[in-house]
């Protein structure tokens, strides 16, 4: 079966929970696509969609400019789901009434739902009480004869307008004690609404409803796996690139090193990657990704060490933007001269991911401000290269599993992500040789003990940042005036938020003491407790 052939169109009104809805359908192994709120009629006709989300978003539907769709997509004969903003706006469109909630809703919330309907199918208890004290039935009751007895599923709300009026054809399927109508169905036309966010995890059974919608509604089959994304993807790479030659540049990142894997998959020897030693690297680094993938995959790996270039690039500079811009030019610059000693190079393999992707065709537009080290498209034109970009598709954990199908060794699979400015971002401040072997060190036992303690894929990202900062300290029987190291360890689905870990004091207490007394220059460390947001994950 085509992994395309069965797939959800998720149209996006601007809610920060959009990739999430697409993350929760794609872990159900249908494939989905998020496109914009605006992107045409025919543009929807042509996706042939199994099924149509309608996200949620930050506008009211009476908004002046509010966004909106051609209400001819109810009449496509595709099941369309509203979430919150989308549910209102299905309403509106469809004859309804939407007005401001005089009680706004942002948390957790309990509804009472009617298991009747598919969307609500086998998630709620089937022993319910009825409105005549004292009598209870094990089958199913009309949802109208249910008291407030019953047990209710947890939500998680987010919105300050609430439907009033049912457009005509419709029916309540949940309430709670804010609304008569946090669900609404349609069961003729297969149009669906929720005014809860089933997509967040403080929604329980918020996989079960969407399950119910793609696969009870929808009809949709569960084709998207990572072993069937393998045999298309290296039939469309062989296809693409034919018999040239593809050059790929590697960081020792997850996406990189599954991006050369997969590549390499399809076209064999006719890849060559190029791994460039930029100075602000981890400890070891570079020997261990070039020896993984050698060995593991009998690669065509180039290792350049231009760690002087860089530095000498970095010199004085301590605005982070202007590091980034420093390394990502001098980045361009190495690869091309690397790269033109290939010969017939006529491609340019990179690991672009689907949210980079999502960002770039956002109503909203791209981000104000690209990270310097990520953009390499001045090598497309200089040496007139075409792209290959076969993880455009996939999520960051779709990325991981696609890697563990490939047999990637779980050193690079499980490798928390680092900024392609390495550790010259995490020092604050100007950028040195003997500041990075500081930091070098000091990293290197971070992870090396919270490694030890099992720790290291409980976690998003841990590190050390080496501070602007000088100490007084004691050392023996000496005053000390040297440097503090920040220790960063954070727990997150995916990058979006964040939140510090509660990290064991034994294993605070063994770092703290081996930076110390190891690392020549540090005589403090100090433990960063903050969230994003407000804080960033990184330092810089």
């Amino acid at each position: 079966m085509d992994i395309h052939s069965q797939k959800i169109l998720i149209l996006d009104f601007g809610s920060q929970y959009t990739q999430l809805i697409a993350r929760r359908i794609r872990e159900a192994k249908v494939y989905c696509e998020i496109h914009p709120y605006n992107c045409g009629l025919d543009f929807i006709r042509s996706f042939s969609a199994k099924g149509i989300v309608l996200s949620g978003g930050p506008s009211s539907v009476y908004d002046k400019g509010a966004p909106t769709v051609d209400k001819r997509i109810f009449a496509l004969g595709v099941p369309v789901l509203g979430i919150c903003y989308g549910m209102q706006l299905a309403s509106k469109l469809l004859g309804g009434k939407v007005e401001r909630s005089k009680k706004r809703e942002y948390g957790g919330a309990s509804v009472h739902v009617d298991d009747k309907s598919d969307l609500f199918k086998e998630i709620v208890p089937k022993i319910k009480v009825m409105k005549e004290p004292g009598v209870v039935c094990p089958d199913y009751l009309p949802f109208s004869n249910l008291s407030t007895d019953e047990a209710p599923l947890s939500v998680w709300m987010s919105h300050g307008d609430k439907v009033q009026e049912l457009p005509k054809g419709f029916r309540s399927v949940a309430y709670s004690n804010n609304t008569s109508y946090a669900a609404m169905e349609d069961e003729n036309r297969r149009i669906y609404g929720v005014q809860f966010h089933p997509e967040v995890v403080h929604t329980p059974n918020g996989d079960e409803i969407l399950r119910n919608f793609i696969f009870r509604i929808c009809e949709c089959m569960p084709s998207w796996t990572m072993k069937s994304f393998i045999e298309t993807a290296v039939a469309d790479i062989k296809e693409k690139v034919g018999g040239d030659r593809v050059v790929c540049g590697i960081s020792g990142g997850v996406d990189s090193a599954v991006a050369a894997v997969l590549v390499y998959r399809a076209i064999g020897s006719n890849l060559t990657c190029i791994f460039v030693d930029n100075g602000v690297l981890r400890k070891n680094e570079a020997d261990k990704v070039e020896s993984t993938l050698k060995k593991s995959f009998r690669m065509n790996i180039r290792r350049v060490d231009a760690s002087n270039r860089f530095l000498k690039k970095l010199k004085g500079i301590e605005d982070p933007e202007k590091k980034r811009k420093a390394i990502g030019g001098e980045f361009v610059r190495v690869f091309e001269e690397e790269a033109k000693k290939i010969k017939n190079v006529k491609f340019l393999a990179q690991g672009t991911l689907y949210p980079d992707v999502i960002e770039s065709v956002s109503f909203k537009g791209p981000s104000a401000t690209i990270k310097s080290h990520h953009n390499v498209g001045g090598l497309l034109k200089k040496m007139k290269l075409k792209l290959v970009e076969p993880l455009r598709e996939l999520f960051k954990d779709e990325v991981r599993a696609l890697g563990r199908e490939l047999g990637m060794p779980d050193e690079i699979i499980d490798r928390q992500p680092f900024p392609g400015p390495g550790l010259a971002i995490r020092i604050i401040g100007a950028v040195t040789e003997e500041r990075c072997d500081i930091l070098r060190e000091a990293d290197s036992i971070v992870l090396e003990e919270i490694k030890g303690a099992g720790l290291y894929r409980k976690m998003w990202q841990s590190f050390a940042v080496l501070l602007p900062v000088k100490t007084v300290g004691v050392m023996g029987d000496e005053r000390t005036y040297e440097n503090t190291v920040a220790l960063r360890a954070v727990t997150s689905v995916d990058g979006m938020t964040a939140d510090w870990v509660r990290m064991p004091y034994e294993v605070l207490e063994r770092i703290s003491t081996r930076v110390i007394n190891e690392v020549r220059g540090v005589n403090r460390v100090v433990y960063d407790i903050s969230s994003k947001p407000p804080s960033t994950i990184e330092w810089e």
